[in-house]
């Protein structure tokens, strides 16, 4: 049973250990296994995607745009819903968000698998999925780590957390690739189907954080309509909320259009399915890294640095014909430079707001990395089938990339009056 915070299991060798006193070191992990588990199955099947999106349309025989509206619809259900989860979680803890998150994307990859029109696949693959991934990826697990991890940690335990959940997409592409090329993209579908059911006992075990406290006792008084006047007037909040607005565009344009444009360049479809390997396994490393420096150095310059580094690294990929060795370092240098943000933007949320409406303020500046999302998947699309290239899609996104990644240099971080105040008082 996991102590209450009336209840302390206190003892010198766990007050030093990286899990808070009321749980033992199993129970600590368990929960943080389960909820990496969670997201790892949630994102690596979301990731590849894409991989199915040229062969689908073309048994369906619909549009490249329209596989990518899907996907676009995605994003926007993901971001609209993140924040109602996160108050959710929030308020009530992550069990049932988890759960019925769960069941609804085990649904709507069901739904995607037996789609004979572009309709099942934008239910499935875009509306179910998209709010089931507001219910079991960052904006849920981050709340577990952090009612898990001692305060000092958590930003390395969210990058421990966004590492573990990087394994999905680096084991589901070689997956997806292998049934893709043999028995066609419904059968990998069905795969996908399969290693969703994992989701409900991995939320069930890492939702056992709910009963480890999530505030301060100056927090008490905090209300929701107050968390959320603290983030309209906060300068730095409403910057990262917008610099995350282009990580979104990035990023889904990447997973959403990279297997079409190497398609288009003649190069094999399991190109396609390496690179995004390749970006899942050096996700681990940039999740661990960016979580290990955030708790070390100012987040809002490796955040900064990371869009930068980012948007560099598109326009040396686009701006030559893709070849096999170019294609593995950029997936490698994509992959350093993915999801290290999240650990770094909750981190942020912390720092200046502290523990109480994590979720909720997560969310919020998500619904703006989630509007980025769909213009990157369906604008990409767009630009493509009126151009037959993605020439200009890729330079508008490395333009607003390095626009974001100078601004989020520059944000205000200092924490709020009610955060300071609860620093500078006895514990």
């Amino acid at each position: 049973m996991v102590g209450t915070a009336n209840s302390p299991v206190s003892s010198p060798a766990m007050s030093k250990s990286f899990h808070v006193p009321q749980v033992s070191t199993g129970q600590a992990y368990a929960m943080l296994g389960g909820a990496a588990l969670m997201m790892t199955l949630a994102m690596g099947i979301r990731q590849n995607l894409g991989l199915f999106q040229a062969p689908a349309s073309k048994e369906l025989g619909i549009a490249i745009s329209d596989f990518a509206l899907a996907i676009s619809v995605q994003q926007i259900a993901w971001g609209v819903s993140q924040p109602i989860a996160g108050v959710f979680a929030d308020k009530y803890g992550t069990r049932w968000v988890a759960l019925i998150g769960s069941v609804l994307y085990i649904v709507g990859i069901w739904l995607t698998a037996t789609a004979q029109s572009v309709l099942p696949i934008i239910l499935g693959a875009g509306v179910l999925i998209g709010v089931s991934l507001a219910c079991t990826t960052s904006g849920i697990t981050a709340n577990i780590a952090a009612r898990v991890v001692e305060p000092g940690r958590r930003t390395l335990a969210f990058g421990l957390v966004s590492a573990a959940g990087s394994v999905g997409t680096m084991l589901t592409a070689p997956i997806a690739a292998y049934l893709l090329n043999t028995d066609g993209w419904r059968t990998a579908v069905w795969a996908f189907v399969i290693l969703a059911l994992a989701m409900l006992p991995a939320a069930w075990i890492g939702s056992r954080a709910d009963k480890l406290p999530n505030s301060l006792s100056t927090d008490r008084n905090l209300t929701l309509a107050g968390a959320l006047d603290e983030a309209r007037r906060h300068s730095g909040y409403v910057v990262m909320a917008l610099a995350f607005f282009v990580c979104g565009l990035q990023l889904v344009f990447i997973t959403t259009h990279l297997p079409t444009y190497l398609a288009q360049c003649g190069m094999d479809a399991s190109y396609s399915a390496v690179a995004l390997m390749l970006i899942g396994g050096f996700n681990i490393l940039s999740s661990w890294l960016f979580g290990w420096l955030g708790d070390k150095y100012p987040k809002r310059l490796l955040l900064g640095a990371i869009y930068l580094l980012r948007s560099l690294t598109v326009a040396l990929f686009f701006l030559f014909p893709p070849t096999p060795l170019s294609v593995v370092l950029f997936g490698a240098a994509m992959g350093t430079l993915w999801l290290g943000v999240i650990p770094l933007v909750n981190g942020l949320v912390v720092q200046i707001f502290g523990l109480r409406f994590l979720s909720t303020l997560t969310g919020i500046a998500f619904l703006s990395h989630q509007a980025g999302s769909f213009l990157g998947a369906w604008g990409g699309g767009y630009l493509y089938d009126l151009m037959g290239s993605y020439d200009l899609a890729w330079k508008i996104g490395v333009l607003i990339g390095l626009i974001a990644g100078t601004a989020q240099l520059l944000m205000n971080d200092r924490p709020t009056a009610r955060v300071l105040a609860a620093q500078a008082s006895p514990a």
